[in-house]
């Protein structure tokens, strides 16, 4: 018989990671898009797409990378085109940028694929009857993804969304994503308690007081 177990995808990740590094990665990646749409005036229209795209990863690795050492994530240094990670509690962190639709776009890279296989002990939380009996895992991967619109005409600057996502084992779907926007409001969510209804009741004749014989009076 299958274990059940009421733990949850997002309360893992509400426990591993602050509401306060969750904040700075935010405000990191839109940081980063900014300066990597300056960065790229003047480039001719022709090659302006790839130039922005080029500049944003890094920008935006650079600003990740700060973000994670702020909040004491040990975050692996700045190498070329090497992925950024930071650690928090049980998860490794790191990100990505994509068009608007294109959430394939993150298998391309091996490094991600291989970082994702850690997510095979969660993946139980989201479809239990295929996975056996599920054990609090000690290694997840979590990403946070940048959207961006498809043209540079439409909010050139900034992300249209920036998504916390954690894969599957395979990185072929997502067992949870979600806005950061939405995402945060869950730090102030309380967790559902049941009131309790039971009135005490005291048995029949307690209470009485007992003569010295025994004898109730």
């Amino acid at each position: 018989m299958v274990a059940q177990t009421k733990e949850t995808i997002p309360a893992l990740l509400l426990k591993n990671i602050s509401r306060d590094m969750v904040m700075a990665i935010e405000e990191a990646v839109i940081v980063g898009a900014q300066r990597a749409h300056a960065a790229a005036k003047g480039m001719d229209d022709g090659h302006l797409p790839s130039v922005v795209g080029q500049l944003r990863h890094f920008h935006i690795n650079e600003t990740f990378q700060h973000a994670l050492a702020a909040n004491d994530a040990s975050p692996s240094p700045i190498r070329g085109n090497t992925i950024v990670t930071g650690r928090a509690g049980i998860f490794t962190l790191a990100r990505f940028n994509i068009k608007d639709g294109l959430w394939v776009n993150g298998r391309r890279s091996k490094t991600r694929r291989q970082m994702s296989l850690a997510n095979m002990a969660i993946e139980p939380l989201v479809q239990p009857g295929l996975f056996g009996d599920y054990q609090s895992p000690s290694e997840a991967v979590a990403f946070f993804v940048a959207c961006f619109a498809g043209s540079l005409k439409t909010q050139p600057d900034a992300p249209t969304s920036i998504q916390i996502a954690v894969p599957d084992q395979r990185m072929e779907g997502w067992l949870f994503k979600e806005s950061i926007e939405a995402f945060a409001k869950r730090y102030d969510q309380k967790p559902e308690t049941q009131n309790d209804l039971a009135v005490p009741k005291l048995k029949k004749d307690v209470g009485k007081r007992q003569g010295k014989d025994g004898t109730t009076q």
